[in-house]
This record gives structure tokens, sequence and C-alpha cells, in this order.
């Protein structure tokens, strides 16, 4: 196997693994219907602070080391771009902020997996691009930064799946299948890396903006709207500092 098969090969595998831990922190749904909103609100800001961080010092800082800022500044702003086009265009449903996208017959179940797809696919993304720099420990950080973000926002999809009336195990099967697309984004990022090099601060950059884009739009509202921001804001600070920490010490 050739070094760039072995990259492909670890970056596809790091991104699904990623994405399947949407499913797991899905699993306390097969034994309970609620959790305290206050609760779920401190984890989600906790997934946004994990972001925020990953997107920081794992994307943004290795763009600009590469190619300097004019390329990071114009690839956060095209993923950022790309991401609003797809959200308009893609017919999805949030529980908390409602339909967006063109009018859709599609039941209601899907356009939420839809919604949570649109959400995922930069993450896989990004853990792609990482390990196609080569440098599987980044690819590692990312790929860990992910996975903790997944769990509680699968936590999230899967209560709220519950609370409309599906089964525990429709729930959690659904809130895994959000997580499936993760290793689509993780291939298709690292591939493109490891065939072409020049395209890696563009990639790191864009998947930045992209990233940015969910954590500004979705992530910090939704964990606002229920009246514990503050709460919310304190599990953000705390999801950035731990990111921050892990990608100190492994990076």
């Amino acid at each position: 196997m050739s070094v760039n098969e072995e990259i492909i090969w670890l970056g596809s595998i790091a991104s699904l693994i990623a994405g399947l831990a949407t499913g797991a922190g899905a699993i306390p749904v097969l034994f309970t219907k609620r959790i305290s909103d206050r609760l779920l609100d401190v984890m989600l800001g906790f997934s946004a602070g994990v972001m925020l961080a990953a997107t920081s010092f794992s994307l943004i800082v290795p763009a600009i080391d590469l190619s300097g800022p004019l390329v990071a500044v114009f690839g956060l702003i095209l993923g950022a771009l790309v991401l609003h086009l797809v959200d308009r265009l893609i017919p999805h449903f949030h529980p908390f902020l409602g339909a967006e996208g063109p009018p859709s017959k599609l039941p209601r179940v899907w356009l939420f997996v839809l919604a949570i797809t649109i959400h995922n696919f930069p993450e896989g993304l990004a853990v792609g691009v990482s390990f196609g720099s080569g440098d599987v420990s980044a690819g590692l950080v990312i790929a860990l930064a992910i996975g903790l973000q997944n769990m509680p926002e699968g936590l999230a999809v899967a209560l709220t799946l519950l609370r409309e009336g599906h089964s525990r195990g429709k729930s959690l099967w659904y809130a895994i299948l959000t997580g499936v697309v993760e290793p689509v984004g993780g291939l298709l990022g690292v591939a493109l890396v490891s065939i072409s090099q020049p395209i890696l601060p563009w990639g790191l950059a864009f998947a930045a903006g992209a990233m940015l884009f969910v954590v500004s739009d979705e992530m910090i509202p939704e964990s606002h709207r229920k009246g514990f921001a503050r709460e919310a804001t304190f599990g953000l600070i705390a999801g950035f500092v731990v990111m921050m920490f892990l990608d100190c010490v492994f990076a």
C-alpha cells in the first residue's frame, strides 16, 4: 500500500468513527426520554466550543502557515458562502428554527435528517483534509474534536425525534444515519488533498469557513433558545479550552 493510499484509508476510517460518535451519543434514549434542557444546552455549547477551537487551531492556523493570510481569508469566505447556498437550496427542517430551503413534500423526519447531514458534511471534510496533509496527528486531533462534538448533537437529535413520537430504536437509528455522511466528506477531502497538495490550504480554510457558519447559524442560537444562554456560554468556553489543550498536547 502506497503512502497516499494509507493516508486515504486512515482519513476515511477516522471520519467514519467520528461520524458514528453521533450514534454513540444518542444511546441514552434507549433508557430515558428526558434530559434537562439546561444540561442539553450546556452540552450543545460545549460542542460549539470544541468546533470553534478545532476550526481556529487545527484548520485556520495551518492554512495561514502554509499559504499566508489571503488564501485563508478567501478559502474561509468561500466555505461559508457554499454552506449558505446549500442551506438555502436544499429543503430541510430544524426542530427549533423550523423549515428552511425550498418547499418539499418529504416527510419531516427526512427533512430533519437532511438538516443534520448539511451540518455534518463539512465536519467530515475537515477530518479528511487534515489527514490529507500527511500529518496523522493533526488528523487525529480533528477527528477527536468532531467525535466529541457529535456525541451531544446525536443525543439532541434522538431526543427531538423521541419527543415527536418516534420509537426509541428509530430515534437512535436516525441519529446514527445523520453521522454516516461524515466519511463521505472525509473521503472526498483526503482524496483531493492527497492527489494535489496545493489544494491543502484552500481545503483547510474552506472547511473552517463551513464549520464557522454552522456554529454561528445553528449551534449557538440553538443552545440559547431555552433561556439557559449563560450556562451554554460557559459550556462553549469549556469546550474551547478542552479542545485547545488537546490540540497543544497531541498536534
